[in-house]
């Protein structure tokens, strides 16, 4: 039987901080993370690829804001602007998939699934808003804008800018996820998930309601992939390895680390919110629940022997 790989990347691989965010330039950058995808297809892996949409949904905010302004248009709340990012920025995925697929000669289909997720609309996280989403702004702008319609900005550990901030609840339970499993083992490749999940929750009995939020891509995948019983999860960012000290003189790399030693870093703060810390906790919440590997890497290193960390049982 073939192993089962989710793989989860940032929605910052679609749409890159120094690019103007045209879809010539989102498909291209999708051409390049698929054609590395095929590594696994390769080592017999089959796949489930989830992604972020922190840039996306961002500027779908942007754009609503705007259309009420100029033309009067109804502002559409988060969850639908998590569903419009998840419809397009599948789409992108899915025709770069295939692209792939026919220019190595390789016959699978590529099916995206639209994915709510069910969260607490009780969870502490609607009062501590912390996921970044849409563009770099300077310290100035984001002053303004918080003066003018109570938006909430946060400093970029990397000092990029300044980004806005929503809440990011826990997710709880990933609908349609038996089908992704048995479509993903069947041998097809399957995008779900996307940008962390539509939020939605229980208004009342039987009755869903979406709600605003973007949840954490990592740690649904990492629900995902070990509802599933992902044999691995790989979690892509825009460096090779985890680094301790980041971004300062004592910076280290690491190569391996126990879920023990992965939550010791944690506590000592060397993982920022809003960037490597949520990546960290959804690789201990896959390898506790599976205890199989999660791997957090570049796309470049994706299947490469001892590429990227590894973050182990023990």
């Amino acid at each position: 039987m073939k192993k089962l790989a989710v793989v989860a990347f940032g929605g910052n691989a679609l749409l890159r901080g120094d690019q103007a965010g045209t879809i010539e330039e989102q498909e291209q950058n999708a051409l390049d993370t698929c054609e590395r995808l095929l590594t696994l297809i390769n080592r017999d892996y089959n796949v489930v690829l989830t992604h972020g949409n922190g840039p996306q949904v961002g500027n779908i905010l942007l754009a609503n804001a705007a259309g009420n302004q100029v033309y009067n248009l109804p502002e559409m709340p988060l969850d639908i602007c998590v569903a419009y990012s998840q419809g397009f920025i599948g789409y992108i995925l899915e025709q770069q998939m295939r692209n792939v697929l026919r220019a190595h000669d390789l016959d699978r289909d590529v099916i995206t699934i639209i994915t709510q997720v069910l969260v607490d609309r009780d969870d502490p996280a609607f009062d501590n808003p912390i996921k970044p989403i849409g563009p770099y702004y300077t310290k100035e702008f984001a002053d303004k804008m918080t003066a003018e319609n109570g938006s909430i900005f946060r400093e970029d550990p990397r000092g990029r800018g300044w980004r806005k901030v929503v809440a990011s609840p826990k997710p709880l339970v990933i609908s349609n996820q038996r089908s992704i499993e048995r479509i993903a083992r069947d041998g097809q490749i399957v995008i779900a998930v996307g940008g962390g999940g539509i939020p939605a929750f229980y208004v009342a009995e039987n009755k869903l309601q979406g709600i605003d939020a973007v949840i954490d891509k990592d740690l649904a995948s990492a629900l995902l992939g070990g509802n599933i019983n992902a044999d691995k999860l790989f979690i892509l960012t825009d460096i090779p390895k985890v680094c301790i000290n980041y971004n300062t003189p004592q910076e280290k790399a690491i190569d391996r680390m126990s879920v023990r030693q992965a939550k010791q870093y944690l506590a000592e703060g060397h993982f920022a919110e809003g960037s490597m810390a949520p990546k960290i906790r959804a690789a201990i919440h896959f390898v506790k629940h599976t205890s199989r590997d999660a791997i957090i890497t570049s796309a470049g290193l994706l299947g490469v022997d001892n590429g990227g960390t590894r973050i182990s049982i023990v």
